[in-house]
């Protein structure tokens, strides 16, 4: 696709442009979906029902451009890692096609870009979004200091809800935090699937992840993570009054998370990475499920 967009470009710049996008990770883009998805929950929980256009553009685009940042980051963060796994070996950064240097300064654009949307809502998001670059900066050098560097990436990622409930009420009511413990489950969840592509590789390198730290029984710890998501999706329902698509919605997200648990139980990297990816039609399920219990109010 990004092939496409760029071909009628001198070939050149047309390498050059590549290398940034990829860097962005547009040429992939279910990073930024798992991004959008649980901001669209936020959105349209702090709104009740469909939320103003404005704030919606802001944070769709905002998504987009903070996934961007958060991924250039992680690569400069990861330059001397990345070259020691199969996977990421081909990076921009890590073959040395885009220098440590460049990939600050397009970091820093990226954030200044995202903090220009924020000025256009009002005092507390504004305030919160410092809190959300900090996170979004700190989860590449986490796994280096903590096994836990999928819960940090859920903060990270789960920033835009109490930024969401910011902009649209002017306040973060429990119901935007309770959101907020969601989506590190999720996150975790998800990130974990993720790293268990990559965990003979990240132990011989010696990076650290929930995958690693789980060992054998990362199965049975998903499954009470998944469990324990899926209760506080229940009480989020009950505190917003939703109705039966909201249960629906539920239930159909059981089901596609035991799918998942269960074409990873020979935990083969390809079926890892097949149910990470899967979770893009999760999020989507969820997100239906809420728009439509808030329309039929």
């Amino acid at each position: 696709m990004l092939n496409a967009l760029l071909a009628p470009l001198p070939p050149a710049l047309r390498e050059r442009l590549h290398d940034y996008l990829v860097l962005m990770r547009l040429d992939r883009p279910i990073g930024a979906l798992l991004l959008l998805w649980p901001t669209w929950w936020a959105l349209w929980l702090a709104a009740k029902g469909t939320p103003p256009l404005g704030i919606w553009l802001i944070f769709t685009v905002g998504v987009f451009l903070m996934r961007a940042a958060g991924c250039v980051i992680n690569d400069y963060a990861d330059r001397k890692l990345d070259p020691q796994v199969a996977r990421t070996a081909g990076r921009p950064i890590a073959c040395g096609r885009i220098a440590p240097r460049s990939a600050l300064k397009l970091f820093a654009a990226l954030l200044a870009l995202a903090f220009l949307l924020v000025l256009l809502t009002n005092r507390l998001t504004i305030e919160l979004s410092f809190a959300g670059a900090a996170l979004a900066a700190l989860y590449p050098f986490s796994k280096r200091y903590t096994s836990l560097p999928q819960v940090v990436l859920g903060a990270a990622f789960g920033w835009s809800i109490p930024m969401a409930f910011a902009a649209v009420q002017g306040t973060v009511p429990a119901l935007g935090w309770l959101l907020f413990l969601a989506n590190v489950l999720w996150s975790t969840i998800y990130d974990t699937e993720y790293a268990m592509v990559d965990r003979a590789d990240d132990l011989e390198a010696g990076a650290r992840s929930t995958a690693i730290l789980f060992g054998d029984a990362d199965l049975p710890i998903l499954g009470v993570l998944i469990a324990s998501l899926l209760l506080t999706l229940l009480l989020i329902g009950t505190r917003a009054t939703l109705g039966w698509p909201w249960y629906v919605a539920l239930i159909a997200a059981a089901a596609q998370f035991a799918w998942q648990l269960w074409i990873m139980r020979a935990r083969d990297p390809a079926q890892g990475l097949r149910a990470f990816r899967q979770n893009n039609w999760l999020g989507m399920t969820l997100w239906l499920g809420l728009a439509l219990a808030l329309a039929l109010r």
